[in-house]
């Protein structure tokens, strides 16, 4: 027996007939390959699978499914049932979750930036952007600050920024044009070839993405403390597809949210973050440090012009800017206890 959508699109759910329970397969629509920004969805399937015996699987895809720019789209028509995005991918199709891609916020930790996502996506504003897409916003990939790995001459200022062309979207993209470089907006999985082709001479990227995608492969310097901000990238489901299931299914997927996000965030922290310094060492990347001043300038000259051309624009779209924004430098401090 197959169970559809309302989009008309199957759902690849099964059902004995000799009593047995529902078994239910979802689609689950990622990019690239496993690695740390994906090891809470890969957790996740681990405990939906265990909690249900096997009743209710998660499958997997890396591509396969959809590219990546395209996966809020997918999930809008039930094309699978659960996907990864990044919000700097198309901020007008998302535009309430990019207030957590401003540059220097100042959050500090991945579980700062957990729990700064996980109250932002509980707010009804940001609910009802999303459900345009039928989309439930379902739990973060917390990332650290990026960093830029580049070719050629090390940067030794800010200035020598000027001219450079980067790989940096969203708020990131912004702080590094106020310092004079040129940012492109590609998905990570266009970067390595960007790179070879001369198309960027830099990349600004976590540290799991610059080992993942290959720009430490041809990379000479690493800025160690530029930290200009990161990308906010939700896993969501598709709406209806989550509430067609079952209760115990729901629950096996709800309920494992939290452990799922702790494994990423010590996985992250206990194993990628270990194997970032080596991995360098090894290639012989020379590490580019700022200054506490110049980068103090810097932060001046980016945060508030940002967060006041977002709000603008933001409340031009008839969204609650302000509020969006006020709550989200709040939580922050809240959660830095200040």
């Amino acid at each position: 027996m197959k169970h559809t959508l309302k989009f008309g699109v199957a759902a690849a759910i099964s059902m004995t007939f000799a009593g047995e329970a529902l078994a239910t397969e979802w689609n689950v629509s990622l990019w690239g390959k496993r690695r740390a920004f994906t090891e809470h969805v890969e957790k996740l399937a681990e405990l939906v699978d265990a909690k249900t015996n096997g009743e209710f699987t998660l499958n997997i895809s890396y591509g396969g499914l959809s590219k990546n720019r395209e996966n809020l789209d997918g999930i809008s028509i039930g094309a699978f049932e659960m996907a990864q995005f990044c919000a700097g991918y198309h901020r007008d199709k998302n535009p309430t979750i990019t207030v957590l891609e401003l540059p220097f916020l100042g959050v500090e930790t991945l579980e700062q930036e957990r729990e700064l996502s996980m109250a932002l996506y509980a707010l009804p504003a940001v609910q009802e952007d999303l459900g345009l897409w039928n989309a439930t916003l379902l739990m973060p990939s917390p990332m650290p600050q990026y960093n830029l790995v580049g070719l050629g001459d090390a940067p030794a200022t800010l200035e020598d920024f000027a001219g450079l062309s980067v790989r940096a979207t969203g708020g990131i993209g912004a702080a590094m044009e106020a310092v004079g470089a040129v940012p492109t907006s590609m998905s990570a999985t266009e970067v390595r070839q960007s790179m070879d082709s001369g198309v960027v001479k830099a990349v600004a990227f976590a540290p799991h993405a610059h080992m993942s995608f290959g720009t430490i492969e041809n990379g000479k310097w690493w800025t160690t403390n530029l930290n200009p901000g990161t990308v906010n990238c939700p896993v969501v489901a598709n709406t209806d597809a989550l509430n067609d299931l079952s209760d115990a299914h729901r629950e096996a997927l709800l309920g494992s949210i939290d452990e799922a996000l702790d494994h990423y965030v010590d996985n992250y922290t206990n194993v990628t973050m270990a194997a970032w310094g080596p991995a360098l060492d090894e290639r012989g990347i020379e590490r580019v440090s700022f200054s506490a001043e110049g980068l103090a300038a810097f932060e001046e000259a980016v945060a508030g012009p940002a967060a006041a051309a977002w709000i603008e624009d933001m409340s031009a779209r008839g969204l609650p800017a302000q509020e969006l924004y006020d709550f989200a430098i709040g939580k922050i401090g809240e959660l830095k206890g200040m």
